[in-house]
C-alpha cells in the first residue's frame, strides 16, 4: 500500500487517540461528579490552605493565572472570561442532573444579588447536559440570571492545570481574584453563608 494510502488510516487512528485521551480525562473528572468534596492540595507547591470541609484558598503572593474560558451560554451567544477582566470571578461548575447542584442553586442565586455593586461577576459553567433545554429550565426554576457556559463534554474544566485549584467533580466551585489569579475552591455544594465565606475575603482584598 502506498504512502498516500496509508496516510488518511494514520491520521484517522491519531484522531481517535486523542479523542479517547480527552474522554479519559473527563471520565475521571466526572467520576467524583455530585460527591461531598473534600480536602486536595493538588501539586506544584501551591501553598493551599485546606479545611477539611473541602474548601481550600491560596494567598495572593502564592496564586496561579485562571485559564481564560472562552465559549457559547446555553442559548448560543458567545461568552469569555475575558469580559470580566477586573472583577472577582465566582465560576460555579453544575448540571441539571445533579442533585447538590440543585441543593446550592438558590443560594447561588441569592448570594449573586447581594454581591451586585461589588465588582463581583458569578459565572456557570453546565456540564455533561446533553441538550441546553434542561439547564436551561433549572435556571429559571432557581431564579438564575448570570450566564453559564454549555459545555456539554467537559471540555473547559480540562483547560485547568492539577495543582491550580482545578475542578475536581460536580458541583465545584472557583473563585478568581480581581488580577485574573485562582484564590479560592469548593469542592462541595454551599449554602449562602459557606459561599460567603469563600467569596467575601476575595471581595474584601485591595
Amino acid at each position: 500500500m502506498s504512502a498516500a494510502c496509508r496516510a488518511p488510516r494514520i491520521a484517522a487512528t491519531t484522531r481517535r487517540a486523542a479523542k479517547l485521551t480527552v474522554g479519559a480525562a473527563l471520565a475521571a473528572l466526572v467520576l467524583t461528579a455530585c460527591g461531598n468534596g473534600g480536602t486536595s492540595g493538588g501539586g506544584n507547591n501551591t501553598n493551599f490552605v485546606s479545611s477539611t470541609g473541602g474548601i481550600s484558598t491560596v494567598k495572593k503572593a502564592d496564586r496561579h493565572d485562571a485559564p481564560t474560558l472562552t465559549g457559547k451560554d446555553l442559548t448560543g451567544k458567545a461568552l469569555s472570561t475575558d469580559d470580566y477582566k477586573g472583577k472577582v470571578l465566582v465560576i460555579n461548575i453544575w448540571g441539571s442532573w445533579c442533585s447538590p447542584c440543585r441543593l446550592e442553586a438558590k443560594y447561588f442565586a441569592q448570594v449573586a444579588e447581594e454581591t451586585k455593586g461589588k465588582d463581583v461577576q458569578f459565572i456557570g459553567i453546565n456540564t455533561r447536559d446533553p441538550k441546553s433545554g434542561s439547564a436551561i429550565a433549572f435556571e429559571k426554576d432557581y431564579g438564575i440570571t448570570y450566564p453559564s457556559f454549555y459545555d456539554p463534554s467537559g471540555r473547559l474544566l480540562l483547560k485547568y492545570d492539577k495543582g491550580i485549584l482545578n475542578p475536581q467533580g460536580i458541583p465545584n466551585t472557583l473563585v478568581v481574584d480581581r488580577d485574573g489569579k485562582l484564590a479560592a475552591r469548593s469542592l462541595k455544594a454551599l449554602n449562602a453563608k459557606s459561599l460567603h465565606e469563600l467569596v467575601d475575603p476575595v471581595i474584601a482584598e485591595k
